[in-house]
């Protein structure tokens, strides 16, 4: 009798630490389901890198426009896109796109 219960004993932990190893090793702050999950945000945080360092880039050749040599041609573009500037006797359309959906 006593063995019996020894080995049922030794049976139901060994059976409740398996099952705790296992659901830790699934959904445990380091499981694999977060693990996974931080995967995809590390995923995301790259695409966004990529995309502040082309902003950065672009605003970068701006900035060397608009600096001690400046390039009145996109000087020009600037006063045209943001004053709606014209010359004399030219029409300025502006195109507004209205995407309903439909």
């Amino acid at each position: 009798m006593l063995k019996n219960l020894r080995k049922n004993y030794l049976l139901l932990i060994s059976t409740f630490l398996i099952l705790y190893f296992f659901f830790n090793l699934m959904s445990g702050e380091r499981g694999l389901i977060s693990y996974y999950e931080k995967k995809e945000i590390l995923k995301n945080l790259e695409i966004k890198e990529i995309k502040l360092t082309k902003n950065i880039e672009e605003l970068d050749f701006k900035n060397s426009l608009l600096s001690d040599n400046l390039d009145l041609d996109y000087i020009e573009i600037l006063i045209r896109e943001r004053f709606l500037f014209g010359k004399k006797n030219e029409t300025i359309y502006i195109i507004k796109n209205n995407d309903t959906g439909n």
